[in-house]
């Protein structure tokens, strides 16, 4: 017996001419498990990217639980207000003991906009030579140059700094020490170049050459092609890739701990009767109060408490800040799309 050639249009089944109708139930047949198969195989997948998904916000939640559970004894004790606005660190004093993190904080937050500062262009300069001037082979040597850059030990990089960049930092400004907030600057903006410069990268690569195209037909030169062009539709990622520096120096602990001296007092200087930050002496950043106090610290006391204060403080910025980085990058791409 024979099939007519349109018979598999009912079962969705592709036009294969005349074949006999015993092999077309056959394919018939073969099609419909194979869809059933996909199917499964497709709720599958989507249940293990949920699965993933939901482990990574349940590990999230969980650290921050962890941190509240542990220092809530300190928070009761000493006060959210001590650890926030003191400015005295003693908490081993056996006579009146000081838990004021105001130091550490703005000690992060020095670091971190001082390397940020000086990052920020170098990387996003270094990431549009890359990819709109440099000749191809020029391109090819430098990129793995910056992937390399990324791998350095941090330890290597504060050796660095002791050995390197605080003598000069001493010699240049005439001081007796040069671990200071300026040298933590000066390596974490070169800690944080890798992440800038690829991620900036990235995001002008995926600008489509007709935007070049037009704007070059306009008659804007190269430079204006870029500026007015390219570095506008690529600012979601350039946001992305400085906010992802920002995570990678706030967080940074070893280079810091070597490079920028650990005073545990105010970072500050008087000007005008204004106190205004002090980049030329030393300071404490979070993750180093941290790193130099956790492994001496008696287990269960209220100083062990205190660092996961501090610990918590540390995680509160970083969220805030990734936080607020988001919703900028979403906001900046419902205006490209509605645009």
């Amino acid at each position: 017996m024979k099939l007519p050639i349109n018979s598999g249009k009912k079962t969705g089944v592709q036009d294969t001419g005349t074949l006999p109708a015993k092999k077309q139930l056959t394919t018939a047949e073969r099609l419909t498990s194979s869809s059933y198969t996909s199917n499964i195989s497709n709720w599958f997948i989507e249940k293990w990217f949920l699965l993933n998904g939901t482990l990574a916000v349940m590990i999230l939640i969980l650290i921050f639980g962890f941190l509240i559970r542990e220092g809530l004894p300190a928070l009761r004790e000493v006060g959210l207000m001590e650890f926030l606005t003191g400015t005295r660190w003693m908490p081993s004093s056996p006579r009146e003991a000081g838990y004021g993190a105001l130091p550490f904080i703005l000690g992060s937050v020095m670091v971190t906009v001082g390397a940020l500062a000086i990052a920020i262009p170098w990387g996003i300069a270094t990431a549009i030579f890359i990819s709109e001037v440099a000749p191809k082979r020029v391109k090819e040597f430098l990129k793995p140059i910056v992937e390399v850059l990324a791998i350095f030990p941090s330890v290597i990089l504060g050796f660095i700094a002791l050995v390197i960049v605080s003598p000069i930092i001493a010699t240049v400004f005439d001081l007796s020490n040069g671990r200071t907030a300026l040298t933590a600057s000066i390596m974490l903006a070169i800690m944080a170049l890798p992440t800038i410069i690829s991620i900036t990268e990235d995001a002008l690569n995926t600008v489509p050459n007709d935007f070049r195209e037009a704007a070059i037909a306009l008659g804007a030169s190269r430079w204006e092609t870029v500026k007015m062009v390219v570095i506008p539709a690529a600012r979601s990622g350039i946001v992305a890739s400085v906010m992802l520096g920002f995570g990678r120096a706030v967080g940074e602990t070893m280079t810091v701990l070597m490079a920028a001296g650990n005073a545990l007092s105010m970072p500050v200087k008087d000007v005008w009767n204004i106190a205004i930050p002090n980049f030329l002496v030393s300071v404490r950043t979070l993750t180093a109060n941290i790193a130099i106090e956790a492994s001496d610290v008696p287990w269960g006391s209220l100083h062990y408490s205190a660092l996961f204060v501090v610990a918590m403080i540390l995680f509160v910025i970083t969220f805030t800040v990734n936080l607020i980085a988001d919703i900028l990058i979403q906001r900046q791409q419902g205006a490209m799309r509605n645009d």
